[in-house]
């Protein structure tokens, strides 16, 4: 068994999210990793895309120079705007989070627990920079949760845990985990692994994870 499985990299990452996300969505991607999920979105499937500063309708990233800085994402990244779209104030943005009108955020963490936890602004470190912008809106207000991140952090310390530790951004909101390792549902009776990236094992993904996972389900 290997120690050392091989990892999605970011775009392949990217690349898993966007297959799983439904043609007509109405979907928020949260800053950092979650914004390259709009760049791998099928072209013949319809997804709109929403950002919490304001915008929906959002496209793929700008071409280098083709940049408008006046138009973008809640990171700050230049994005584009398919037909149709169109930017307004953040009261209204924050409103259509709060009144269920996502299907699905997508969501960076620092860690997430086997009950669907979320913590994804502060570590608790003294001299961390809090940052929970809009994601605990998002958290609980979206029908559905996915969380996108590595499997471990730098260190190899685990991010998928028991129990979170740091500061929770919202309880029992995360459905699904998309890590650089594997797919993972957060179900009723625990953490069920539905997909895993080329050359991963189970024991090996188990070794690196700080909670029981479930029989891999080919089913999803």
């Amino acid at each position: 068994m290997s120690t050392t499985p091989k990892r999605w990299n970011r775009d392949e990452m990217a690349l898993r999210v966007a297959r799983d996300i439904p043609d007509g969505a109405v979907v928020n991607l949260g800053i950092g990793l979650p914004t390259r999920v709009a760049n791998h979105l099928p072209a013949d499937r319809e997804v709109m895309m929403h950002s919490e500063n304001g915008v929906i309708g959002m496209g793929p990233a700008p071409a280098e120079g083709e940049e408008d800085y006046d138009l973008i994402n809640a990171g700050k990244q230049p994005v584009t705007l398919l037909p149709g779209g169109c930017f307004f104030h953040h009261a209204d943005s924050f409103a259509m989070m709060r009144g269920g009108h996502l299907d699905i955020c997508v969501l960076g963490a620092f860690q997430v627990s086997a009950t669907g936890d979320l913590a994804n602004w502060h570590t608790g470190a003294a001299d961390a920079i809090p940052a929970v912008g809009g994601a605990m809106d998002l958290a609980v207000g979206a029908k559905k949760t996915f969380v996108m991140m590595e499997h471990t952090t730098k260190s190899g310390e685990a991010k998928i845990v028991a129990a979170c530790t740091y500061p929770l951004t919202g309880v029992g909101c995360v459905s699904r985990i998309y890590t650089d390792l594997a797919v993972l549902d957060v179900t009723a009776q625990g953490l069920v692994v539905i997909d895993l990236a080329p050359g991963v094992e189970l024991d090996a993904l188990q070794a690196l994870t700080g909670a029981a996972l479930l029989q891999l389900d080919t089913k999803h």
